[in-house]
């Protein structure tokens, strides 16, 4: 008893949550009907909100997986009495990524990848955008970004010490130029929502602002003593050409990985959110096929983009030989791997928050991947073949989200003795997810963003604005499809470096919808390159939020951030064009007139 009621103080919410559904599951047990199911899922509501078991918010989300898994209303008439299911997906995914974020999982992820591939510059330079990449597909770019750049300095430092001349440590590290690799990994601080700033959203804003500064004034604070001068100086042309290489991989790799994924960026959800108001019946373009096609033209950019950086930072388009690829010696690399393993061993072994953090996020990952493939029968379709309701993609989202808050972040209970003191009712602090960090963290502004996007698009339809603006341009049925994809994703890289990702978007995709089916081409074929070259802005610091760091931290010159974007620009949109007229015509089918194109009706 000494340990159990203790236990029981501490864990009671849990219990409540737990039991509750197990309690009233005699209610559509006895009563085979839609109207017991619904009392059910409303009986375990009222519970927990006179409990509050459960934060208010979270359990008001509760019909937006229940009730389509119950087969009491889809998931479209579920969402509308909140926001677009497409809102309701975003907002459950990045309820995942934050969680991700809130208890360090992928700091260890970025750590653990770069002690893999190597300490040679041009490996390391492959961790970091492969890493960054992978990372930015599920998380907000600017979150990946304001993460890794702290590791890319730190890294670089310990690369660039000379031994010429300077104070040395023990190992021979010259400490003149650089600090002591000490505690150079630390973060941007966790307690500052940067979440909330996502691509898409102008650069110009004050918690963007904020983090450069922050990285700024960590790395000033690290100075040695007398030293005079920033610390990001490097020594020498060489290390300056090799720190802007990778700063700038480091974004071009959080634009790019945006792309990987339906809920990487706002354009996707964009395309995916015009289509779905437009189009009754499925357009075959869903989180599977988005990847299937999405994820290839994104590790081939990336990896153009690790050999273009090389070959521009070489100084061989100027016939300037440069030493910033060349092999360090063993010495440096092994200080390097000393360094990241360091950081590593401090995260101490996995936890248990970590562990079902990243359960929960496969098994997201897996029901958005097999909720509705076509290809074969989702699990979706059985409940539709059930009950007759439509499972969308925000049910899955909302449901892991339900979970995180709903499970314990720690199972210490074994360690209780009764002396122990409960927390306080109000402060939840033992879930895998707080509601107070989500309110920090949630990038409420992007929300807004998108449902506005639709909400401007709805009115362009039903206003008739599309109609006119897409016979303006039937004069381009007289060019080829390709020609017309080719000028549309140019034209939108063009604008997306002096516009907002998600506005860009928002503005162009209903029209582009209207000009398709004026000038005769499938609607998939014009939308989705136009959708991806939102993300495809690489020349300007104020295209893009990752860009906007590395400027502001590196320190970099523009002209170095243009010319060397620039050339990006037009290789990701060659990329594509290639993507979508030979493995997209194959995938969407996109030579023929879907039969979708008719199902204007919404039901």
């Amino acid at each position: 008893m000494q340990i159990i009621l203790p236990a029981m103080q501490r864990y009671w919410r849990t219990v409540v949550v737990v039991l509750t559904p197990f309690i009233f599951s005699f209610i559509p047990l006895a009563w085979n009907i839609t109207a017991a199911r619904c009392g059910y899922v409303i009986a375990i509501m009222a519970v927990y909100w006179i409990t509050e078991a459960l934060p208010l918010a979270v359990t008001a989300l509760i019909p937006v997986f229940a009730f389509p898994l119950l087969g009491i209303l889809s998931t479209g008439s579920v969402c509308i009495h909140y926001l677009k299911d497409t809102n309701m997906m975003f907002l459950g995914g990045l309820t995942v990524a934050i969680a991700v974020e809130h208890c360090n999982l992928h700091k260890r992820i970025a750590l653990r990848v770069i002690l893999l591939v190597g300490q040679s510059p041009r490996r390391l330079m492959a961790g970091f955008m492969l890493t960054t990449m992978f990372l930015s597909m599920w998380i907000s770019n600017i979150a990946t970004t304001a993460m890794m750049v702290p590791i890319v300095d730190a890294i670089l430092k310990e690369l660039c010490m000379t031994h010429d001349g300077g104070e040395t440590g023990t190992d021979g590290m010259d400490l003149s130029v650089y600090p002591s690799h000490q505690n150079q990994l630390e973060l941007v601080n966790n307690s500052e929502p940067v979440s909330s700033v996502h691509p898409g959203s102008e650069c110009k804003n004050g918690k963007l602002e904020k983090v450069i500064k922050d990285t700024k004034v960590d790395q000033e604070d690290k100075k040695p003593e007398g030293h005079t001068g920033l610390t990001t100086i490097p020594p020498n042309e060489e290390c300056r050409a090799l720190r802007d290489m990778c700063f700038l991989a480091t974004a071009y790799s959080a634009n790019l990985g945006g792309t990987g994924s339906l809920t990487g960026t706002g354009p996707n959800l964009v395309v995916k959110g015009v289509l779905a108001s437009s189009y009754s019946e499925p357009t075959g373009l869903n989180f599977l096929s988005w990847m299937v096609f999405n994820v290839p033209g994104m590790l081939i950019c990336v990896f153009i983009a690790w050999i273009w950086l090389q070959i521009y930072f070489s100084g061989a388009l100027w016939c300037q030989k440069k030493n910033n690829v060349l092999e360090p010696t063993n010495d440096r690399k092994a200080a390097v791997k000393k360094l990241v393993l360091s950081k590593y061993r401090e995260l101490g072994p996995m936890t248990f928050q970590e562990v079902v953090v990243l359960s929960l996020f496969i098994i997201l990952i897996l029901l958005w991947l097999f909720r509705a493939p076509e290809f074969i029968p989702g699990w979706s379709d059985l409940i539709k073949d059930t009950f007759g309701v439509k499972v969308g993609a925000a049910t899955p989202a909302m449901l892991i989200a339900f979970l995180l808050f709903a499970m314990p972040a720690k199972l210490n209970f074994l360690c209780f003795s009764q002396h122990d003191e409960p927390e306080p009712d109000h402060t939840y602090n033992n879930s895998c997810l707080t509601w107070k960090v989500v309110e920090e963290k949630m990038p409420w502004g992007l929300v807004i963003l998108l449902g506005g996007g639709f909400a401007m698009a709805e009115g362009a339809k039903e206003s008739g604005l599309s109609q006119v603006l897409g016979d303006s341009l039937k004069g381009l049925e007289n060019f080829s499809s390709a020609t017309i994809v080719l000028m549309t994703t140019f034209a939108t890289t063009m604008l997306t470096e002096v516009a907002s990702n998600t506005a860009t978007a928002s503005i162009l995709l209903p029209v582009l919808n209207e000009v398709a089916l004026n000038i005769n081409v499938n609607p998939l074929y014009v939308m989705l390159p136009a959708a991806i070259c939102c993300s495809y802005a690489f020349m300007l610091p104020v295209a893009t939020p990752p860009n906007a760091i590395v400027f502001g931290v590196a320190g970099m010159r523009s002209i170095e951030m243009i010319l060397a974007g620039g050339m990006m620009n037009i290789l990701c949109v060659v990329v594509i064009n290639i993507m979508i007229n030979t493995y997209g015509v194959y995938l969407f089918d996109l030579n023929t007139m879907p039969a979708w194109i008719n199902s204007t009706t919404i039901p």
